[in-house]
């Protein structure tokens, strides 16, 4: 297994080719003291028997898949699922693969990409799709984008699954919270979209105006505002750590962990796309580039 670190005088990344694992971000606390602000193992074995996607690349679809696939230009793709839902790509998700470093650059502003060719119906996906990544360290922020290319269509929706601490506590009930989301995706109890979209407004899912997360604990696909570039504000009042989520995708999945105090944002296309015609389609054609970007920019704010 093979670990990469680029740095600048803001953060220390350190990448991973298995998964193209994100295993820790350090950032300076309002006492300069460095903190790593994701969750992740010392020893690059122990995520071999991960099963959280810490700091994973997930696809080829992030999010859950209704009734063991979906069809697509008339054919019927079936995939593997547990109790007909498939979830993040599969037992074998990218996550689970070995990516290849293509470029290592210690510039000014560092940034390194990794790519993974998954071959036509792994894990029940048409068509042979080249996927990378890239991360590129800009001052004090974290760029992330997702491509991808196919030579037959097929669907798509990758993520970043980064679990966020931006303290030592080991509890985010202090955290104060921001979502530029006025909606979310009804859900079943298991968790598939229902194709309706909720008002946040009066509810406990409502963090429009900065919060503190308190007992609420999420698992919750948010649809982003169409106007808003800014996706999400994290703070601990405890590092003075202060993470801002920018996106060009139209959700965000927050999810909250219930072994450990930590935050997901994965920013994506909406769960379940393939299947619920009035969401955004998730489809991408031969001769087009799937295109995803995040940006986490860290703050110290005293």
């Amino acid at each position: 297994m093979q670990q990469v670190t680029i740095k600048n005088d803001f953060i220390s990344l350190s990448v991973l080719d298995y998964g193209a694992i994100i295993q820790n971000i350090l950032v300076k606390d309002k006492e300069g003291n460095v903190l790593n602000v994701v969750v992740g193992f010392e020893n690059p074995e122990n995520y071999l028997e991960d099963d959280k996607f810490l700091g994973a690349c997930v696809g080829r679809f992030a999010g859950r898949i209704s009734n063991s696939g979906f069809e697509l230009d008339g054919n019927s793709y079936h995939l593997k699922s547990e109790d007909g839902i498939h979830l993040h790509g599969g037992k074998e998700s990218f996550g689970k693969k070995y990516w290849k470093f293509e470029t290592i650059d210690n510039s000014e502003h560092p940034w390194l990409k990794l790519s993974y060719k998954s071959p036509h119906m792994e894990e029940g996906y048409p068509g042979n799709l080249i996927a990378s990544v890239t991360y590129r360290l800009v001052g004090n922020s974290l760029h992330i984008v997702h491509e991808a290319v196919t030579d037959r269509t097929t669907v798509i929706n990758m993520t970043n699954h980064s679990y966020f601490c931006l303290d030592n506590t080991n509890s985010i009930d202090h955290y104060e919270l921001q979502l530029e989301c006025p909606e979310i995706l009804e859900t079943q109890d298991n968790l598939l979209p229902t194709g309706k979209l909720i008002s946040v407004k009066d509810t406990d899912y409502d963090f429009l105006t900065r919060k503190e997360i308190a007992g609420k604990r999420l698992d919750t696909p948010y649809v982003v505002s169409d106007d808003a570039k800014k996706v999400a504000e994290l703070y601990s009042p405890v590092s003075g750590i202060q993470m801002k989520v920018e996106s060009n995708q139209p959700a965000v999945v927050v999810y909250t962990p219930p072994e450990f105090g930590a935050i997901c944002f994965e920013t994506q296309n909406y769960p379940d796309a393939p299947n619920i015609q009035s969401f955004p389609p998730a489809v991408l054609h031969p001769g087009e580039t799937y295109y995803n970007q995040a940006i986490f920019t860290f703050d110290l704010v005293t």
